[in-house]
């Protein structure tokens, strides 16, 4: 033996049975660094700060059932360790290593007898947390021919409120994205004067916190998007010269100092989510003029070199998820303002353009709602803007909605929960 349990041989199908399931009796949630499991019990195991040794009952009965969860999916990180406490596991005495380590695991095991002793019949992974969005949006910031701090809120059907007086900075051309899967933050721009890299949380009720002291480069006309399903990740943006720095997001608000830049610097892009953890930046413009390359985020937030561009390029564009798992950007400018839009597949594959729908414009924002739709909103028409599209779970965007709150543009928006 390895001294490791690996995944069980002996099981044929991987489920429990009802009748174990209805028998077993789940208990508060362990904690500790030690605990001593009892037979016909299930204990969820929280090893966020710490590994846990289990030990098992001294001794058992024939079809005796105990079941062991990963409450917080940190096995990965702190696993658990069991001592059969003099009986064998899976026909190996107590002196064997029995370990589990991955994140998201159930172990549910049974007592067979003298012989095998405690044999898993189920030591499953759940591979991924069950797919959610943010139910709320917000747009925030931007200029009302003044640099403005107003917020408006985003319900869970897609309905935009009255103006919230604004907290923090001033500012035009910041960015916003979602953080610990529930919050959001805003980040950047230009205060009228100089570019900024404060940055304001805002809380899983949709309230905007006061500044924080900035982190990295500072810098405006940048994009955001999510990351490894908690994170998120500033990128590129224009310092009064395109660059391609980047800033990761941590699942608790804190933002890091600068990743040196990978792919062609360009201000004015966008970004949003794919694939449900992984993230993709496109369009905007360079020294040279406007593009519609794009660079990938992996879910570990690395940002990968160019990808040749697909659809027309545009810069001053928005993009947001939608449908859990898949993107879009829209709108924007090629020197004329526009309403096209490209979906991006749950592999990170932009589409070529779908023929625009509402109003035609630029310098906008977008932001998810309802756990599985987007909104497109604010702009430049020509001149600043209230108007809103709405995005359909499937990547359809309808016919204009009458503008709430002040007109702006160069706003951002993120969503929260």
């Amino acid at each position: 033996m390895s001294g490791v349990i690996a995944d069980n041989p002996y099981r044929a199908s991987g489920v429990i049975a009802a009748a174990a399931a209805g028998g077993l009796s789940w208990q508060t949630i362990e904690t500790g660094s030690t605990m001593t499991a009892v037979a016909g019990n299930a204990y969820w195991i929280d090893t966020t700060s710490n590994a846990c040794t289990i030990t098992l009952p001294s001794s058992a009965d024939n079809g005796d059932e105990i079941i062991f969860a990963d409450y917080d999916r940190t096995w990965g990180t702190y696993g658990i360790v069991i001592d059969s406490n003099g009986l064998n596991y899976q026909g190996e005495d107590d002196a064997a290593l029995v370990e589990y380590g991955t994140d998201g695991q159930d172990v549910h095991i049974v007592y067979s007898g003298a012989t095998n002793g405690w044999i898993p019949i189920l030591d499953k992974t759940v591979a991924d947390v069950p797919v959610t969005g943010n139910e709320n949006g917000i747009f925030g910031y931007g200029d009302t021919g003044s640099v403005s701090s107003l917020t408006n809120l985003v319900s869970n059907s897609g309905v935009v409120a009255t103006d919230t007086t604004g907290v923090g900075t001033a500012r035009k051309g910041p960015s916003a994205c979602e953080y610990g899967g529930d919050k959001g933050i805003f980040g950047f721009g230009f205060d009228g004067s100089i570019y900024v890299s404060m940055t304001n949380l805002v809380s899983n009720a949709g309230v905007v916190a006061t500044d924080t002291t900035g982190v990295g480069t500072a810098r405006s006309y940048l994009a955001p998007c999510g990351y490894g399903e908690d994170k998120g990740i500033f990128g590129f943006g224009t310092t009064g010269s395109p660059v391609s720095t980047s800033n990761l997001v941590s699942n608790a608000g804190v933002v890091a100092t600068d990743t040196t830049g990978v792919g062609t610097a360009r201000r004015y892009l966008a970004a949003c989510e794919y694939g449900d953890d992984k993230g993709i930046f496109g369009y905007g413009t360079t020294d040279s003029g406007v593009v519609s390359m794009t660079n990938l985020v992996s879910n570990a937030g690395v940002v990968a070199t160019d990808v040749t561009g697909v659809g027309t390029a545009r810069q001053s564009l928005a993009a947001c998820g939608y449908g859990y798992d898949k993107g879009i950007f829209g709108y924007g400018t090629t020197g004329s303002v526009s309403s096209l839009s490209n979906l991006v597949s749950n592999a990170g594959v932009v589409a070529t353009d779908v023929t625009g729908v509402g109003t035609a414009r630029s310098r906008l924002a977008a932001c998810e709602y309802g756990d599985d739709k987007a909104i497109f909103g604010y702009g430049n028409t020509g001149s600043v803007s209230s108007l809103t599209n709405l995005v359909s779970n499937a990547g359809v965007v309808a016919t204009d909605t009458t503008g709430v709150g002040t007109a702006r543009d160069v706003p951002a928006a993120c969503s929260y929960n």
